[in-house]
Formats: structure tokens, sequence, C-alpha cells
């Protein structure tokens, strides 16, 4: 190109609506590219709440008003900042800027707008014509942040100021830290003028956090700690900005670390620095595209929506860690690592959302940490960034896992995947019998899913998932022909339903028990109980459960027995795996819709406030600054599992008005995000909400439920009144790739059906009798009558369904 030419693009772009943007330091500006992106702005009352950007290296988390409040209670005070696990790096930095004699500090944003790859806060400079804007990035495998700060003048003179930034180190050990030899020391920071950037060190370890701008600026050399954290150290730097007449001066921030030494550490600062643009676009790219895989669209476009973001939330969540592996962690800030139990939730829903890849390297990670730690099967429920396990794992985690292999492997059709999992099914299965059923009676001891002091005898959530386990160990065996071991697990599997079925079916709460226990076991647990129900306020429950203590003492039966105290979310886990007959499965289902609220389901039923339940309410502005707790609250898991309990048994009504309620926590305090306990508490990011999402919406609504080892999909959509029209574009299967879209009208339904593999039947499925005529590709079929289904057989690319009576 000749250099006129260059010049001409040049002019054209950094001239528009007469404002100059740069002044030869645009080149390499993020911000550009948040522009014409997906978007969700903040709500001004939640300024002073917690928000993240995310890498699967690096993340910082601070306040949404752009400050850097010390956050957290799983290592008090240390959950914000910036981390590359398994060490933080800062605790955060503060702009200000100085115009003439007066100081503007840049720590209260007036507004707050979330992007799937991103973030961005907008200030006001009191009178002046100068306003601000910060974006902040983190890209794909690198350990740092890009900040820019986006500087305008809207007047016709040069504006020179003075902006001021400190920022707080403090590199640290992980949670656990201590258990792999990690010990923290003081910080030392020295400026290097040359490259305009200061280099802080651990003074005991080869860690290291390196920050700066490309331009040049005056660092004090009064270096300071916070007064609560002595080791951390706290540095200045001023820069001096001629900022031309209605142009915008860029101002950048590269912020890298290392938790393995210096030259590292300067390696991914300069790559960073060098190249934050070609980075934001590399990563821009692969995040948007991450909903061209099970594209939704509904006509409600708030579940839309959400349904879209979770995806990026997903893609928040991921971490990778050198010498660890690389997974989706439980949430943000607090749980940044890894859970056997609540990977099971999030990756049902994952596989579904075309994330094999994220599914398949989770499984590896919490498996090999799993063999090591244990080696007998049994999967761990909570491990550390640096490797260290806390808890080696609760009963259920071992059933659920297995599961979790059987769902994939459906979805995947991958024999070797199945082959590696096989053994370790097995080892497993044999643990959860062997090691934690004393009475030989088929259902398990231990803790499951609930951390209620003193619940560990013969749970009702263990029993469901075992059972769920041996049923699907079972099909495994079967494909691999390993006919002995198949049946075997069948038998099992048979005789738990029945167990479940009679044992912890409590007839007159129209429920199934929280536990089997015996009465001694029992009463210990009422009076714990009752001290948490009125300590709560709730004195319906403080009765009922007096009641009980009464019925119990007077009770001269010896045998163990189901009791339904807590009304916890857990006795609905029959219903989630489908095992309850029906008649019983109606009525546990209409005796939970007792223990929630707006939002959703409670995760402790007897913790239901029925006074406060009268109107929504933020349970953080409830809870105020109190230490931290899950008493009393309802969370999206609980939700998620009733919603797939409703479906189960043909109510998706029931489901949607439960999923709509859970879609008032998206965005309700961080836009974009969900919490973990509905609708602004705990998590501000948790991975599970997917399951109230992916496994809703996808194999119940629109009934997609592939066998790919068989190259078939029996498709059996279940949709709810208030959905009308809806499309699932590219929904991943093996090497199969399925859409499907439906629109209702007042006296049919249509279905299109779109495959790109050539060697996949679809058995299309409805309930026998619900719809008289049947039409495919414009033609009258008679549908098969299977059982209580009518279905047929669909062998084409392309199908066209017409439903109607």
């Amino acid at each position: 190109m000749r250099k006129l030419d260059q010049l001409i693009v040049l002019i054209a772009l950094v001239f528009s609506k007469g404002i100059l943007y740069g002044q030869g330091n645009a080149n390499n500006s993020i911000v550009p590219h948040f522009k014409y992106a997906p978007s969700l702005k903040g709500k001004p009352v939640f300024l002073g709440t917690p928000f993240n950007t995310a890498g699967d290296k690096l993340y910082l988390i601070g306040h949404q008003d752009g400050s850097f409040p010390d956050l957290g209670w799983h290592v008090k005070d240390e959950m914000g900042g910036i981390w590359h696990h398994p060490i933080k790096l800062m605790d955060g930095f503060e702009a200000s800027i100085q115009v003439g004699a007066k100081k503007y500090m840049f720590d209260k944003a007036t507004d707050f707008v979330n992007y799937p790859f991103g973030n961005k806060h907008i200030y006001t400079v009191g009178s002046t014509p100068l306003s601000i804007e910060r974006y902040q990035f983190v890209p794909d495998q690198l350990p740092g942040v890009q900040i820019e700060y986006a500087i305008k003048n809207s007047s016709n003179q040069t504006i020179q100021i003075q902006f001021h930034f400190e920022a707080v180190s403090n590199l640290m050990p992980v949670w656990l830290g201590e258990r792999t030899g990690m010990v923290n020391s003081k910080d030392l920071a020295s400026y290097d003028p040359p490259n305009n950037r200061w280099m802080v060190k651990d003074s005991l370890n080869p860690w290291y956090v390196i920050y700066g701008t490309t331009v040049k600026g005056d660092a004090s050399q009064m270096i300071y700690s916070k007064k609560n954290k002595p080791n951390t150290t706290i540095t200045n730097t001023t820069y001096k900005i001629e900022i031309k007449p209605n142009s915008i001066f860029y101002l950048p921030f590269t912020i890298a670390g290392s938790a393995i030494s210096k030259e590292q550490a300067i390696l991914h600062y300069t790559q960073l620095n060098n190249t934050a643009a070609q980075l934001l676009t590399i990563k821009k790219k692969r995040v948007l595209n991450l909903n061209n895989f099970a594209r939704l669209t509904l006509n409600d476009h708030a579940i839309t929506t959400s349904f879209e973001w979770l995806k990026y939330n997903s893609d928040w969540l991921t971490l990778d860690v050198d010498g660890i592996g690389r997974g989706v962690v439980a949430g943000l800030p607090d749980y940044p690592w890894w859970f056997g139990g609540d990977m099971a939730y999030t990756l049902k829903g994952l596989i579904a959302l075309g994330r094999k890849d994220l599914v398949y390297s989770s499984i590896d990670l919490i498996h090999r940490i799993s063999e090591k730690t244990n080696g007998n099967g049994r999967i761990v429920h909570e491990v550390s960034t640096n490797g260290a396990v806390f808890n080696p794992g609760n009963v259920n985690e071992t059933p659920q896992f297995i599961s979790l292999i059987w769902e994939v492997f459906c979805w995947t059709g991958d024999r070797e995947f199945l082959l590696k999992y096989l053994p370790s099914v097995v080892k497993g299965l044999n643990w959860v019998l062997t090691e934690n059923d004393a009475d030989k009676n088929l259902l398990p001891d231990g803790a499951g899913m609930m951390e209620i002091h003193g619940l560990t005898s013969e749970m009702i959530d263990v029993a469901a998932y075992t059972q769920k386990a041996f049923a699907d160990a079972a099909k495994m065996a079967w494909y691999l022909k390993q006919d002995s071991l198949a049946r075997d697990y069948q038998q099992k599997a048979d005789l738990l339903k029945e167990k479940i079925n009679s044992q912890f079916w409590v007839e007159k709460n129209q429920s199934y028990a929280d536990f089997i226990a015996t009465k001694s076991q029992a009463l210990h647990l009422i009076e714990d109980a009752i001290v948490r129900a009125d300590t709560l306020g709730n004195k319906w429950a403080v009765a009922a459960l007096k009641q009980m203590q009464s019925q119990t003492i007077a009770d001269t039966a010896t045998n163990n027995k189901g009791f339904v105290m807590h009304h916890n979310w857990v006795v609905n886990t029959p219903l989630e795996t489908g095992i309850a007959e029906k008649d019983q499965a109606i009525k546990a289902l209409n005796t939970a819709k007792r223990f929630s609220n707006g939002f959703g389901m409670y995760v402790t039923g007897i913790d239901k406030n029925e006074k406060r339940d009268l109107q929504e309410y933020s349970y953080a502005a409830s809870v105020g600054k109190n230490d931290f707790t899950y008493t009393g609250t309802v969370m999206t898991l609980p939700t998620a599992v009733q919603i797939i309990a409703e479906n189960n048994y043909r109510r998706p009504n029931e489901a949607f008005n439960l999923l709509k309620r859970v879609d008032k926590t998206f965005g309700y305090a961080l836009p974009g995000s969900m919490y973990e306990v509905s609708p602004d508490y705990g998590m501000m990011t948790q991975a599970w909400n997917v399951y109230a999402y992916g496994e809703p919406i996808v194999k119940q609504f629109f009934g997609i439920q592939p066998q790919a080892y068989n190259k078939q999909l029996k498709l059996s959509p279940s949709l709810p009144t208030a959905l009308t029209y809806g499309k699932l574009d590219n929904v991943i299967m093996g090497e199969n790739s399925v859409s499907v879209d439906f629109k209702k009208t007042s006296n049919a339904i249509t279905f299109t059906v779109k495959q790109t593999a050539n060697d996949w039947d679809i058995l299309f499925e409805q309930p026998a009798g619900k719809y008289k005529v049947w039409k495919l590709n414009g033609k009258l079929i008679q549908p098969e009558k299977i059982g209580s289904v009518a279905r047929i057989k669909i062998g084409s690319k392309n199908a066209h369904i017409s439903l109607s009576n």
C-alpha cells in the first residue's frame, strides 16, 4: 500500500463524529473490540456488589463500582482481587486523576456493563468536560489482565491531567497451601524505569506480579503495606497526560504474574502488553462462538438470554492450573476449585450445550485426583488448586460420578471414554457397598448433599443416586457385553428402587423421608432442628417438630424408620432420577410446593419464613454483614432438581413455573450472571446453575435424548403451555448435529427436525392418545404404540412433523 493510502486509512480510523480517538497510543487498544458485542448493564443499587473478569489462567474480582474491597470468607478477606492459581497476585488497584488542584477518585463508577469476554465501568469527573471508562479482559491461556482507561475530553480546549495509579500486591498461597508447603511471606517491590513497570516478588517464594503501562510515569519511592495485611505492598505511580480537544486518550495497564519464576512473569507481561488487542480478538471470537452450539431461540426472551449467558458463565469458571489440570470450578469468589458433587450436576448440563472439551477435561481432573487420593473408586468431594484434598468424598459423589460417565457416553458414543472409566465404576460401586453399608441392606450409610451436622445415616439422596448408579452401570456392562456384571448391577438397582419406594416413603407426610434412622438418632436430630427453626423465628416449623418429637418419644417400635424432618430438597431426588412411582411422585411434587418462595426451592424446608415470603426480597440484604451462612436459603440447585422432577412426570407447566422463578435470579445483582443463593447471595457466578437450564430445556422441553453409541436419538418433546415457539440449533451428539424447532397454533403443533448425519435414526415420541392426527413431511402416518407412548421412526436428514386433533 502506498504511503498516501496508508495516511487516508489512518485518518479514517482515528476520526469519528468529531472525536479524535487516540494520540499515538491507540494501535493496541482493546476498547474498539467491546463495541457491537453482546452486553448487559447493571443496576445502580448493586454497584457495591462483586463482579468478575475471568480467564482460564487468571481472574479478577472487585466491585461493580470499580473498587476492590476485601472480599470472601473461605480465606477471610482474601477471595477478591487478582488470582493466578494456586497463588494470589494482588488485592487490586485504585486510580484517580488531578485536574488543576482538584482530585477525582475512580472508586464509585456510575455504571457497570458486563460482556461475555470482559467488562466496563463508567465514571464521571465532577463538572469537568472529562468522562472516563475503564475496560478490562483476561486473555486465554495467559496469566494476565489488561485494563484500559479511555479518557474523553468533550471540550474544545486541551486539558492536562495527572493520572495516579495505586496498586496493592498480595502474593500469597491458595486455601490449603500449607498442606503442600506453600508459606506466605513479605512482598518486595521495585520499579523498572526503562519498561515503566513495577516488579513484585514474594521474598521466600518464586512468585511474581508485574504491572505497568506503555506511558512513562513517575514512581513514588514510598512503598507501604496494608495495616491488616503486613505482607502486602502498596505502590504509587503518576502519569502526566495531555488530552487534546474533542479526543480520547487511551491509557492501558498490564498486570501479569507467575507462580514459577521471574522470567516467566516477564514473558507473560510482555506478551500481553504487546498484543492485547490481538489476544482480545481471539478470545472474543472463541467465547461468542460458544453460543453457536445448542443455540436457543424462544418466544420467552428472558429464558433465551439466560440460557446464552450461562454458557459464558461456565467459561468464566474454567480454570487451567499447571500440574493439576483443566476443569470447571464450583463458583466465585469463595469456591474457585473443584468439587465432585458439583461437577456431576454441572457437566450433565454442559454436555448438552456442546462443551465436550470442558466436560472431558473436568472429569479427567477429578478422576485423577480421586485415584491419587483414594485409589478405590471413591470420588473426592473438594480439592484446592494446589492439589490438596479437603474431603476425600461424601458417599453420594461416587454414584453421581458413575451416572455422569454414562450420561456423557450417551451424548458422545465414545467407547474409549467408557473403557477408560469402567474400572473406576466397578471399584466405586464396590466401595459404596463394602465400606458404607454396615447392615448389608443395600442402603449406604453416610453423608450426602446435605451438610447438616449429624445427617450421616441412610440418606435419601445417597440411596437414590446409588440406585441410579447401579442402573447406569448395568447399561455400561450390557453395552460392553459383560452380561454377568450387568445382571448383578441391574438386580441391585431393582432391589434399591423397591426399598426406596417402600422404606423411604412416608405416606402421612406425602413425601420421601430425609433419612432412615434409629429412634435415638432421630430424637437428637429433632432437638437440633427445633433450635434451628426457633432461631429463624419459624413458629410453624417449631410446632411441627415438637409434635414429631412427642410422637417419636411415644413410639414403641424398635426398628429403623424414615423421618420427614427437615424437608430438605434431597427428598425429591427419587423424582429427579425418575424411580418414584407416579402416584407417589405426584403427591411428593405437590408437597414440595409448600417449601418454596418466589425464587424457587428452599434448601431446607423448615427454614421457610412464611411471613417474609409474602413478598420477594434480597437475601443478601436480609442477612446483612453477619457471618456467611447457608441457613434459610433458597438455592438454584434444589430448584433445578425440582424442575427436572416435575418434567419427569409430564408436568411441564409446573416445571416452567419453577424455571421462571429461578430465572429471576439471573442478572438480579450481577448482569449476565446468576448467584448460587437466590437471588443475590453466596457465589456471584455458580457452575451448577447450568443444570437448571441445560437439563430441562434441551433434554426435557425439547426432549433431546441421544444414544450416540447406537446412532439413535429419542426425541420426546414435553412443552409447557407458555412456550409457543422455539428453536434449538446445532446440538452436538457423537458425530451428528441436530436442530429442532417447534411452533404452536390454535389446533396443532409442528416440529422441524434436521440432522447432519446420514446414518442416525430419530425416534419421535409423544404420549399415546395425546394427538389423533400425525403427519410426516405432509403425509398422514400412523404412529406405533409402545406402552404409554406413540412413536414414529425418522431415518432422513430432514423431517417436518405435524400433530393435531
